[in-house]
């Protein structure tokens, strides 16, 4: 089969864990980089033997070759590239979140649909081992009706700065960036229910944490530590339309005794922890039983984990498969983040119905 010829807009850091992943997968080819920094896109373009890079996305998008793009751009342009991207009629991949507000992600959802390719959301976590095995328990009914699940990310060192700490270009903070992996692991594996109210709190308390030094993390290369303007903790609870209810929590900064992260479902035959490391609860002979699935890499690992997100969307836009993770998911997780910040500032639960 002819391979996929793909160009990626975005020069930064997720951008090349996308060109390396198509690098290492014999169905992609990479035609081009595009990046408003020319000289980026051409420095990474080098890097990773793509032919021509542009700086500016329209030129690339125009390229009659390119059958597919990633987009890996700030938040606040996914909604433009990947309207763009499809217009052209290229098939998508976008970074989490799909869209920076709910009516930007409809719009990506309005105009998919009038094209015949494929849009996928990055949501990268779905792809791990660990998730696809729980999946396969729960879609064989071994879980029975899934009615409750956790989600929690939780950082305590503060924010990586950069457009990470700017709200008018992420669209928020530890929600839109770590929070988003785990509330849509969680409402993925409970089977995508529709969400009927929400009711969310967010903390503008602890801030960036700037003044912390015995404990390094992650800065972005134009960290300013007097620039933050998001929040610093969100958490939240969804009621579903099915009855069942998802409990949330995520940060930067929390006075808290270490980073975690934890994703849990409960059925009336069993339940399951799926982050650290998947374990299943369930019963047997009348006794409680723990079943330990034996997966090859039991946690979530970054460049397998991108590499099989990018043999899933190849292999969706060739025909052999179909999205983990499909634009409307994209949207309705959006739906989510943005009920939650809305019942924080308006102090009163949401309705989506």
């Amino acid at each position: 089969m002819t391979k996929l010829r793909i160009g990626v807009i975005g020069a930064g850091s997720i951008a090349q864990i996308h060109l390396e992943s198509y690098r290492g997968n014999p169905d992609a080819e990479i035609v081009a980089v595009a990046d408003i920094n020319h000289e980026r896109a051409r420095s990474v373009a080098d890097s990773f033997g793509a032919p021509d890079a542009y700086g500016d996305p329209h030129e690339m998008l125009a390229d009659p070759r390119i059958d597919a793009v990633s987009v890996c751009t700030w938040n606040n342009s996914h909604a433009t590239w990947a309207i763009a991207a499809i217009e052209a009629g290229k098939h998508v991949l976008v970074e989490k979140p799909i869209a920076r507000t709910l009516a930007e992600a409809l719009e990506i959802q309005r105009i998919a649909e009038a094209h015949d390719v494929v849009v996928q959301v990055g949501f990268v976590r779905r792809h791990a081992p660990n998730c696809q095995v729980l999946k396969s328990f729960i879609d064989a009914g071994d879980l029975g009706e899934i009615y409750y699940a956790k989600a929690s990310c939780i950082r305590r060192n503060g924010n990586p700065g950069g457009w990470f700490a700017d709200k008018e270009i992420a669209g928020g903070g530890p929600l839109l960036d770590i929070g988003v992996h785990v509330l849509d692991l969680a409402w993925y594996l409970m089977g995508s229910p529709k969400a009927v109210a929400v009711s969310g709190t967010v903390a503008h308390r602890l801030g960036n944490r700037a003044h912390i030094t015995t404990m390094p993390r992650y800065q972005v290369a134009d960290y300013d530590p007097t620039k933050n303007s998001v929040e610093d903790m969100a958490s939240a609870m969804i009621r579903f339309e099915n009855g069942a209810t998802l409990m949330l929590d995520c940060s930067y900064s929390l006075h808290a005794t270490k980073d975690s992260i934890a994703v849990s479902v409960h059925g009336d035959k069993g339940g399951a922890d799926l982050e650290p490391s998947l374990q299943i609860a369930t019963e047997m002979h009348d006794s409680v039983v723990n079943i330990t699935p034996q997966i090859s890499s039991g946690t979530f690992e970054f460049g397998p984990g991108f590499a099989r997100e990018i043999q899933n969307f190849v292999d969706t836009c060739q025909g052999r498969a179909e999205s983990v993770a499909p634009a409307w998911h994209g949207v309705e997780v959006v739906r989510l983040l943005e009920a939650i910040y809305r019942s924080a500032e308006e102090g009163r639960e949401i309705s989506l119905v």
